[in-house]
Protein backbone atom coordinates (compact mmCIF):
# COMPACT_ATOMS: atom_id res chain seq x y z
CA UNK A 1 0.00 0.00 0.00
CA UNK A 2 1.57 3.35 -1.00
CA UNK A 3 2.25 5.99 1.64
CA UNK A 4 -0.48 8.55 2.13
CA UNK A 5 0.34 12.13 1.13
CA UNK A 6 0.69 14.69 3.91
CA UNK A 7 -1.92 16.93 2.30
CA UNK A 8 -5.20 16.13 0.57
CA UNK A 9 -3.95 17.69 -2.66
CA UNK A 10 -1.14 16.72 -5.02
CA UNK A 11 2.31 16.30 -3.48
CA UNK A 12 5.22 13.90 -3.51
CA UNK A 13 5.69 14.42 0.23
CA UNK A 14 4.44 11.43 2.23
CA UNK A 15 3.00 11.90 5.70
CA UNK A 16 5.39 9.41 7.33
CA UNK A 17 8.45 11.06 5.83
CA UNK A 18 7.21 14.54 6.71
CA UNK A 19 6.52 13.47 10.29
CA UNK A 20 9.98 11.97 10.66
CA UNK A 21 11.67 15.18 9.50
CA UNK A 22 9.43 17.29 11.72
CA UNK A 23 10.28 15.17 14.75
CA UNK A 24 13.98 15.49 14.00
CA UNK A 25 13.71 19.27 13.72
CA UNK A 26 11.70 19.66 16.94
CA UNK A 27 13.47 17.11 19.17
CA UNK A 28 14.08 18.91 22.48
CA UNK A 29 11.92 21.88 21.48
CA UNK A 30 8.99 23.36 23.37
CA UNK A 31 6.77 23.56 20.31
CA UNK A 32 6.74 23.37 16.56
CA UNK A 33 4.77 22.30 13.54
CA UNK A 34 4.77 21.83 9.80
CA UNK A 35 2.37 24.26 8.12
CA UNK A 36 1.44 23.58 4.49
CA UNK A 37 -0.65 25.89 2.39
CA UNK A 38 -2.18 26.09 -1.05
CA UNK A 39 -3.83 29.34 -2.11
CA UNK A 40 -5.52 30.62 -5.24
CA UNK A 41 -6.68 34.19 -5.71
CA UNK A 42 -8.27 36.27 -8.42
CA UNK A 43 -8.85 40.03 -8.65
CA UNK A 44 -10.52 42.10 -11.37
CA UNK A 45 -10.49 45.91 -11.44
CA UNK A 46 -12.73 47.93 -13.76
CA UNK A 47 -11.64 51.54 -14.02
CA UNK A 48 -12.65 54.47 -16.21
CA UNK A 49 -15.02 52.38 -18.30
CA UNK A 50 -12.73 49.46 -19.06
CA UNK A 51 -11.15 46.40 -17.49
CA UNK A 52 -7.89 47.75 -16.11
CA UNK A 53 -6.39 44.67 -14.47
CA UNK A 54 -7.22 41.00 -14.17
CA UNK A 55 -4.87 38.99 -12.02
CA UNK A 56 -4.73 35.37 -10.95
CA UNK A 57 -2.25 33.90 -8.50
CA UNK A 58 -1.64 30.34 -7.36
CA UNK A 59 0.91 29.43 -4.73
CA UNK A 60 1.78 26.60 -2.41
CA UNK A 61 4.51 25.80 0.05
CA UNK A 62 5.33 24.90 3.60
CA UNK A 63 6.80 26.48 6.70
CA UNK A 64 8.55 24.50 9.42
CA UNK A 65 8.90 25.95 12.92
CA UNK A 66 10.80 24.90 16.03
CA UNK A 67 10.35 26.90 19.24
CA UNK A 68 12.57 26.85 22.33
CA UNK A 69 11.76 29.42 25.02
CA UNK A 70 11.58 32.84 23.41
CA UNK A 71 13.53 31.75 20.33
CA UNK A 72 11.84 30.65 17.12
CA UNK A 73 13.52 28.86 14.23
CA UNK A 74 11.57 29.11 10.98
CA UNK A 75 12.21 28.05 7.41
CA UNK A 76 9.90 27.84 4.41
CA UNK A 77 9.95 26.64 0.83
CA UNK A 78 7.79 26.45 -2.26
CA UNK A 79 9.34 23.06 -3.02
CA UNK A 80 7.20 20.37 -1.45
CA UNK A 81 9.79 17.62 -1.27
CA UNK A 82 11.62 15.60 1.35
CA UNK A 83 14.91 17.29 0.45
CA UNK A 84 13.43 20.75 0.95
CA UNK A 85 11.86 19.68 4.23
CA UNK A 86 15.20 18.32 5.47
CA UNK A 87 16.92 21.62 4.63
CA UNK A 88 14.20 23.55 6.41
CA UNK A 89 14.52 21.26 9.42
CA UNK A 90 18.25 21.96 9.66
CA UNK A 91 17.56 25.70 9.76
CA UNK A 92 14.64 25.59 12.18
CA UNK A 93 16.58 23.31 14.50
CA UNK A 94 19.16 26.04 15.14
CA UNK A 95 16.66 27.60 17.56
CA UNK A 96 16.50 24.42 19.64
CA UNK A 97 20.21 24.23 20.41
CA UNK A 98 20.96 21.50 22.92
CA UNK A 99 17.27 20.97 23.52
CA UNK A 100 15.91 20.23 26.95
CA UNK A 101 12.41 21.47 26.21
CA UNK A 102 9.16 19.65 26.81
CA UNK A 103 6.97 19.51 23.75
CA UNK A 104 3.66 21.23 24.35
CA UNK A 105 0.45 19.29 23.91
CA UNK A 106 -1.19 19.59 20.51
CA UNK A 107 -4.34 21.71 20.13
CA UNK A 108 -7.60 19.84 20.47
CA UNK A 109 -9.20 19.27 17.07
CA UNK A 110 -12.61 20.77 16.35
CA UNK A 111 -15.38 19.80 13.97
CA UNK A 112 -16.80 23.33 14.01
CA UNK A 113 -17.19 24.88 10.60
CA UNK A 114 -17.77 28.62 10.41
CA UNK A 115 -17.87 28.97 6.62
CA UNK A 116 -18.15 27.02 3.41
CA UNK A 117 -15.15 25.22 1.96
CA UNK A 118 -16.30 25.81 -1.63
CA UNK A 119 -13.98 27.74 -3.93
CA UNK A 120 -15.61 31.16 -4.54
CA UNK A 121 -13.52 31.74 -7.67
CA UNK A 122 -15.65 29.11 -9.36
CA UNK A 123 -18.96 30.75 -8.40
CA UNK A 124 -19.11 32.77 -11.60
CA UNK A 125 -17.39 32.62 -14.96
CA UNK A 126 -14.86 35.22 -16.01
CA UNK A 127 -17.25 36.82 -18.56
CA UNK A 128 -19.98 37.09 -15.89
CA UNK A 129 -17.60 38.89 -13.53
CA UNK A 130 -16.56 41.33 -16.25
CA UNK A 131 -20.17 41.98 -17.22
CA UNK A 132 -21.06 42.63 -13.56
CA UNK A 133 -18.30 45.22 -13.37
CA UNK A 134 -19.62 46.87 -16.54
CA UNK A 135 -23.09 46.99 -15.01
CA UNK A 136 -21.72 48.55 -11.82
CA UNK A 137 -19.95 51.22 -13.87
CA UNK A 138 -23.05 51.95 -15.96
CA UNK A 139 -25.35 52.07 -12.93
CA UNK A 140 -23.10 54.50 -11.07
CA UNK A 141 -22.79 56.84 -14.05
CA UNK A 142 -26.53 56.82 -14.69
CA UNK A 143 -27.34 57.44 -11.01
CA UNK A 144 -26.04 61.03 -11.04
CA UNK A 145 -24.70 63.23 -13.85
CA UNK A 146 -21.96 64.50 -11.56
CA UNK A 147 -20.22 61.10 -11.60
CA UNK A 148 -17.03 61.41 -13.63
CA UNK A 149 -15.08 58.35 -12.52
CA UNK A 150 -16.00 54.85 -11.32
CA UNK A 151 -13.69 52.13 -10.06
CA UNK A 152 -15.11 48.72 -9.19
CA UNK A 153 -13.36 45.51 -8.16
CA UNK A 154 -14.20 41.87 -7.53
CA UNK A 155 -11.80 39.71 -5.53
CA UNK A 156 -11.97 36.08 -4.43
CA UNK A 157 -9.52 33.65 -2.88
CA UNK A 158 -9.41 30.07 -1.65
CA UNK A 159 -6.88 28.98 0.97
CA UNK A 160 -6.25 25.40 2.09
CA UNK A 161 -4.02 24.81 5.10
CA UNK A 162 -2.77 21.61 6.72
CA UNK A 163 -0.90 21.50 10.02
CA UNK A 164 1.16 18.51 11.14
CA UNK A 165 2.34 18.29 14.76
CA UNK A 166 5.31 16.22 16.02
CA UNK A 167 2.91 13.90 17.89
CA UNK A 168 1.16 13.09 14.61
CA UNK A 169 -1.87 15.33 15.12
CA UNK A 170 -3.08 16.63 11.78
CA UNK A 171 -5.38 19.64 11.47
CA UNK A 172 -6.98 21.19 8.40
CA UNK A 173 -8.94 24.26 7.41
CA UNK A 174 -10.28 25.53 4.08
CA UNK A 175 -10.92 29.27 3.94
CA UNK A 176 -12.79 31.19 1.25
CA UNK A 177 -12.75 34.99 0.96
CA UNK A 178 -14.64 37.40 -1.29
CA UNK A 179 -15.04 41.13 -1.61
CA UNK A 180 -16.64 43.71 -3.93
CA UNK A 181 -15.57 47.36 -3.76
CA UNK A 182 -16.90 50.48 -5.48
CA UNK A 183 -15.38 53.97 -5.58
CA UNK A 184 -16.86 56.99 -7.36
CA UNK A 185 -15.64 60.51 -8.05
CA UNK A 186 -18.16 63.30 -8.52
CA UNK A 187 -17.53 66.76 -9.97
CA UNK A 188 -19.57 69.86 -9.22
CA UNK A 189 -18.44 73.23 -10.51
CA UNK A 190 -14.83 72.05 -10.60
CA UNK A 191 -14.83 70.55 -7.13
CA UNK A 192 -14.20 66.83 -7.01
CA UNK A 193 -14.92 64.45 -4.13
CA UNK A 194 -14.67 60.70 -3.66
CA UNK A 195 -16.86 58.12 -1.97
CA UNK A 196 -16.20 54.41 -1.46
CA UNK A 197 -18.12 51.40 -0.22
CA UNK A 198 -17.57 47.67 -0.24
CA UNK A 199 -17.58 44.48 1.72
CA UNK A 200 -17.64 40.72 1.71
CA UNK A 201 -16.48 37.91 3.93
CA UNK A 202 -15.87 34.17 4.00
CA UNK A 203 -18.78 33.62 1.65
CA UNK A 204 -19.39 32.81 -1.98
CA UNK A 205 -19.53 35.41 -4.74
CA UNK A 206 -23.16 34.72 -5.66
CA UNK A 207 -24.68 37.13 -3.16
CA UNK A 208 -22.12 39.86 -3.87
CA UNK A 209 -22.79 39.70 -7.62
CA UNK A 210 -26.54 40.07 -7.05
CA UNK A 211 -27.58 43.52 -8.39
CA UNK A 212 -29.44 44.28 -5.18
CA UNK A 213 -26.17 43.93 -3.26
CA UNK A 214 -23.80 45.87 -5.50
CA UNK A 215 -26.34 48.61 -6.22
CA UNK A 216 -26.53 49.28 -2.49
CA UNK A 217 -22.74 49.64 -2.44
CA UNK A 218 -22.82 52.05 -5.40
CA UNK A 219 -25.58 54.09 -3.75
CA UNK A 220 -23.57 54.34 -0.54
CA UNK A 221 -20.36 55.35 -2.31
CA UNK A 222 -22.27 57.99 -4.26
CA UNK A 223 -23.99 59.29 -1.13
CA UNK A 224 -20.65 59.81 0.63
CA UNK A 225 -19.15 61.60 -2.38
CA UNK A 226 -22.14 63.94 -2.69
CA UNK A 227 -22.11 64.69 1.03
CA UNK A 228 -18.47 65.72 0.78
CA UNK A 229 -19.24 68.15 -2.08
CA UNK A 230 -20.74 70.41 0.57
CA UNK A 231 -18.09 69.76 3.22
CA UNK A 232 -16.47 72.70 4.98
CA UNK A 233 -12.92 72.75 6.36
CA UNK A 234 -12.81 70.80 9.61
CA UNK A 235 -12.25 72.72 12.84
CA UNK A 236 -9.17 72.12 14.97
CA UNK A 237 -8.90 71.67 18.71
CA UNK A 238 -9.97 69.44 21.58
CA UNK A 239 -13.68 68.73 21.33
CA UNK A 240 -16.39 66.16 21.90
CA UNK A 241 -16.62 63.36 19.36
CA UNK A 242 -19.40 60.88 18.63
CA UNK A 243 -18.32 57.90 16.57
CA UNK A 244 -20.85 56.06 14.42
CA UNK A 245 -21.40 52.28 14.64
CA UNK A 246 -19.69 49.57 12.62
CA UNK A 247 -16.62 50.49 10.58
CA UNK A 248 -15.49 53.28 12.98
CA UNK A 249 -14.52 50.35 15.20
CA UNK A 250 -11.27 50.45 13.21
CA UNK A 251 -10.22 53.14 15.68
CA UNK A 252 -10.82 50.68 18.53
CA UNK A 253 -8.91 48.01 16.61
CA UNK A 254 -5.83 50.16 16.17
CA UNK A 255 -5.84 52.23 19.35
CA UNK A 256 -6.68 49.38 21.74
CA UNK A 257 -6.57 46.02 19.94
CA UNK A 258 -2.87 45.87 19.11
CA UNK A 259 -2.02 46.88 22.66
CA UNK A 260 -3.91 43.82 23.94
CA UNK A 261 -1.96 41.27 21.90
CA UNK A 262 0.07 38.91 24.07
CA UNK A 263 3.55 39.47 22.65
CA UNK A 264 3.54 43.21 23.30
CA UNK A 265 2.41 42.66 26.88
CA UNK A 266 4.84 39.85 27.60
CA UNK A 267 7.68 42.09 26.45
CA UNK A 268 6.31 45.07 28.39
CA UNK A 269 6.12 47.29 25.31
CA UNK A 270 2.33 47.78 25.32
CA UNK A 271 0.65 50.72 27.00
CA UNK A 272 -1.51 48.08 28.74
CA UNK A 273 1.39 45.96 30.06
CA UNK A 274 1.05 45.16 33.77
CA UNK A 275 -2.53 46.47 34.01
CA UNK A 276 -4.37 43.12 34.18
CA UNK A 277 -7.30 43.39 36.55
CA UNK A 278 -7.22 47.17 36.60
CA UNK A 279 -9.74 49.64 35.20
CA UNK A 280 -8.53 50.75 31.80
CA UNK A 281 -11.80 52.03 30.34
CA UNK A 282 -15.02 53.69 31.41
CA UNK A 283 -17.62 51.53 33.12
CA UNK A 284 -19.86 49.81 30.61
CA UNK A 285 -17.05 49.27 28.09
CA UNK A 286 -16.70 45.59 27.14
CA UNK A 287 -14.37 44.64 24.29
CA UNK A 288 -14.16 41.19 22.71
CA UNK A 289 -12.06 39.46 20.10
CA UNK A 290 -14.18 36.77 18.49
CA UNK A 291 -12.99 34.51 15.71
CA UNK A 292 -16.09 32.30 15.90
CA UNK A 293 -18.60 34.52 14.07
CA UNK A 294 -19.92 32.61 11.02
CA UNK A 295 -18.87 33.86 7.57
CA UNK A 296 -17.09 36.97 8.89
CA UNK A 297 -13.93 38.27 7.26
CA UNK A 298 -11.84 37.92 10.43
CA UNK A 299 -13.18 34.51 11.47
CA UNK A 300 -11.14 31.31 11.47
CA UNK A 301 -12.27 27.81 12.42
CA UNK A 302 -8.75 27.16 13.69
CA UNK A 303 -5.84 29.55 13.89
CA UNK A 304 -2.59 29.00 11.99
CA UNK A 305 -1.19 26.86 14.80
CA UNK A 306 -4.27 24.62 14.89
CA UNK A 307 -5.89 26.07 18.02
CA UNK A 308 -9.68 26.44 17.64
CA UNK A 309 -10.65 30.11 17.42
CA UNK A 310 -12.27 31.58 20.51
CA UNK A 311 -14.40 34.37 21.90
CA UNK A 312 -11.98 36.20 24.16
CA UNK A 313 -13.11 38.95 26.52
CA UNK A 314 -10.38 41.59 26.64
CA UNK A 315 -12.05 44.35 28.66
CA UNK A 316 -15.12 43.72 30.81
CA UNK A 317 -17.08 46.65 32.24
CA UNK A 318 -13.93 48.75 31.94
CA UNK A 319 -11.60 46.18 33.59
CA UNK A 320 -8.72 44.59 31.67
CA UNK A 321 -9.33 40.83 31.88
CA UNK A 322 -7.53 39.21 28.95
CA UNK A 323 -5.02 39.31 26.13
CA UNK A 324 -5.00 37.66 22.71
CA UNK A 325 -2.51 34.79 22.70
CA UNK A 326 -0.72 32.46 20.36
CA UNK A 327 0.88 29.28 21.71
CA UNK A 328 4.38 30.63 22.35
CA UNK A 329 3.38 33.76 24.24
CA UNK A 330 0.66 31.92 26.16
CA UNK A 331 3.18 29.34 27.35
CA UNK A 332 5.71 31.98 28.39
CA UNK A 333 3.00 33.93 30.26
CA UNK A 334 1.52 30.85 31.91
CA UNK A 335 -1.93 31.13 30.32
CA UNK A 336 -3.93 29.25 27.71
CA UNK A 337 -3.73 30.12 23.99
CA UNK A 338 -6.83 31.90 22.71
CA UNK A 339 -6.78 30.89 19.04
CA UNK A 340 -5.09 34.11 17.87
CA UNK A 341 -1.90 32.65 16.37
CA UNK A 342 -2.09 33.90 12.79
CA UNK A 343 0.26 34.22 9.82
CA UNK A 344 -0.01 35.79 6.40
CA UNK A 345 1.14 32.64 4.60
CA UNK A 346 3.39 29.61 4.81
CA UNK A 347 6.34 32.01 4.41
CA UNK A 348 5.63 33.64 7.79
CA UNK A 349 5.81 32.49 11.39
CA UNK A 350 2.63 32.92 13.46
CA UNK A 351 2.17 35.61 16.11
CA UNK A 352 -0.73 36.99 18.18
CA UNK A 353 -3.20 38.76 15.90
CA UNK A 354 -6.77 40.02 16.12
CA UNK A 355 -9.70 38.29 14.40
CA UNK A 356 -13.00 40.21 14.81
CA UNK A 357 -12.51 42.84 17.52
CA UNK A 358 -15.52 44.80 18.71
CA UNK A 359 -17.17 46.59 21.62
CA UNK A 360 -20.54 45.46 22.93
CA UNK A 361 -23.49 47.84 22.78
CA UNK A 362 -24.86 49.86 25.65
CA UNK A 363 -28.30 51.24 26.43
CA UNK A 364 -28.19 54.77 24.99
CA UNK A 365 -30.15 55.87 21.96
CA UNK A 366 -27.63 57.02 19.32
CA UNK A 367 -29.66 60.16 18.69
CA UNK A 368 -29.42 61.09 22.36
CA UNK A 369 -25.62 60.84 22.21
CA UNK A 370 -25.51 63.44 19.43
CA UNK A 371 -28.12 65.58 21.19
CA UNK A 372 -25.88 65.74 24.28
CA UNK A 373 -23.00 67.30 22.31
CA UNK A 374 -22.26 70.97 22.87
CA UNK A 375 -19.57 71.48 20.26
CA UNK A 376 -17.88 68.67 18.42
CA UNK A 377 -17.61 66.23 15.53
CA UNK A 378 -19.89 63.36 14.55
CA UNK A 379 -17.56 60.92 12.74
CA UNK A 380 -19.32 58.29 10.64
CA UNK A 381 -16.62 57.02 8.27
CA UNK A 382 -12.88 56.47 8.55
CA UNK A 383 -10.00 56.03 6.17
CA UNK A 384 -6.45 55.18 7.11
CA UNK A 385 -4.96 55.36 10.57
CA UNK A 386 -1.87 54.46 12.56
CA UNK A 387 -0.94 53.81 16.16
CA UNK A 388 2.17 53.66 18.33
CA UNK A 389 1.84 50.43 20.33
CA UNK A 390 4.14 51.62 23.12
CA UNK A 391 1.89 54.51 24.15
CA UNK A 392 -1.35 53.86 22.28
CA UNK A 393 -1.27 57.21 20.46
CA UNK A 394 -3.30 57.16 17.26
CA UNK A 395 -4.12 59.36 14.26
CA UNK A 396 -7.16 58.65 12.06
CA UNK A 397 -8.57 60.43 9.04
CA UNK A 398 -12.33 60.82 8.66
CA UNK A 399 -13.98 60.15 5.31
CA UNK A 400 -17.41 61.30 6.49
CA UNK A 401 -17.91 63.64 9.44
CA UNK A 402 -20.21 66.46 10.53
CA UNK A 403 -19.94 69.48 12.79
CA UNK A 404 -22.31 69.38 15.77
CA UNK A 405 -23.28 72.40 17.86
CA UNK A 406 -25.77 72.33 20.70
CA UNK A 407 -26.97 68.87 19.76
CA UNK A 408 -27.72 69.69 16.14
CA UNK A 409 -25.92 68.04 13.23
CA UNK A 410 -24.64 70.74 10.89
CA UNK A 411 -22.55 70.83 7.76
CA UNK A 412 -20.23 68.00 6.75
CA UNK A 413 -16.55 68.70 7.34
CA UNK A 414 -13.56 67.73 5.27
CA UNK A 415 -10.00 66.98 6.33
CA UNK A 416 -10.80 66.00 9.91
CA UNK A 417 -8.32 63.80 11.75
CA UNK A 418 -8.83 62.33 15.21
CA UNK A 419 -5.78 62.32 17.45
CA UNK A 420 -5.45 60.76 20.88
CA UNK A 421 -4.30 57.69 22.76
CA UNK A 422 -6.27 54.51 23.31
CA UNK A 423 -5.99 54.35 27.10
CA UNK A 424 -7.25 57.92 27.54
CA UNK A 425 -9.97 57.62 24.90
CA UNK A 426 -11.38 54.51 26.57
CA UNK A 427 -11.67 56.28 29.90
CA UNK A 428 -13.34 59.30 28.31
CA UNK A 429 -16.26 57.35 26.85
CA UNK A 430 -19.37 59.02 28.25
CA UNK A 431 -22.07 57.21 26.33
CA UNK A 432 -22.48 53.84 24.57
CA UNK A 433 -25.19 53.38 21.96
CA UNK A 434 -27.54 50.43 21.65
CA UNK A 435 -26.72 50.07 17.94
CA UNK A 436 -23.65 47.81 17.90
CA UNK A 437 -22.81 46.80 14.35
CA UNK A 438 -19.98 44.97 12.62
CA UNK A 439 -18.19 46.37 9.60
CA UNK A 440 -19.28 45.24 6.11
CA UNK A 441 -16.22 43.03 5.66
CA UNK A 442 -13.31 45.04 4.32
CA UNK A 443 -10.63 45.14 7.03
CA UNK A 444 -6.97 44.19 6.70
CA UNK A 445 -4.47 44.43 9.53
CA UNK A 446 -0.72 44.87 9.30
CA UNK A 447 1.82 43.87 11.93
CA UNK A 448 5.55 43.24 11.57
CA UNK A 449 5.21 43.14 7.80
CA UNK A 450 2.37 40.59 7.79
CA UNK A 451 -1.18 41.26 6.63
CA UNK A 452 -4.26 39.27 7.64
CA UNK A 453 -8.01 39.86 7.15
CA UNK A 454 -9.86 41.15 10.22
CA UNK A 455 -13.24 42.41 11.33
CA UNK A 456 -14.15 45.34 13.55
CA UNK A 457 -17.30 46.66 15.16
CA UNK A 458 -18.75 48.94 17.80
CA UNK A 459 -21.88 50.87 18.77
CA UNK A 460 -22.12 54.64 18.57
CA UNK A 461 -19.76 56.15 21.17
CA UNK A 462 -19.63 59.54 22.86
CA UNK A 463 -16.01 60.40 23.71
CA UNK A 464 -15.57 63.46 25.88
CA UNK A 465 -12.57 65.06 24.31
CA UNK A 466 -10.34 64.07 21.41
CA UNK A 467 -7.96 66.32 19.54
CA UNK A 468 -9.42 67.10 16.13
CA UNK A 469 -6.91 68.09 13.51
CA UNK A 470 -8.26 70.29 10.74
CA UNK A 471 -8.21 73.88 9.66
CA UNK A 472 -7.47 76.40 12.41
CA UNK A 473 -10.51 78.41 13.51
Amino acid sequence: MPEQPFRPYETVLSRDSALAELRRATAGADDGELFAERRRSEALVFDDGRLKTASYDASEGFGLRAVRGEVTGYAHSTELSLAALARAGDTARLAVGDGGGTLADAPQPTNRRLYTDADPIEDASFPVKIETLREIDAYARSADPRVVQVTASIAASHQEIEILRPDGTQLRDVRPMTRVNVSVIVDQDGRRETGSAGGGGRIGLDGLLDPADWRAKVDEALRIAIVNLDAEPAPAGVMEVVLGPGWPGILLHEAVGHGLEGDFNRKGTSAFAGLMGQQVAARGVTVLDDGTLPDRRGSISIDDEGTPSGRTTLIEDGILVGYMQDRQNARLMGVAPTGNGRRQSYAHAPMPRMTNTYMLGGDSDPGDLVADMRDGIYAVGFGGGQVDITNGKFVFSCTEAYRVRNGRIGAPVKGATLIGDGATALKQIRGIGNDMALDPGMGNCGKNGQWVPVGVGQPSLFIDGLTVGGAAT
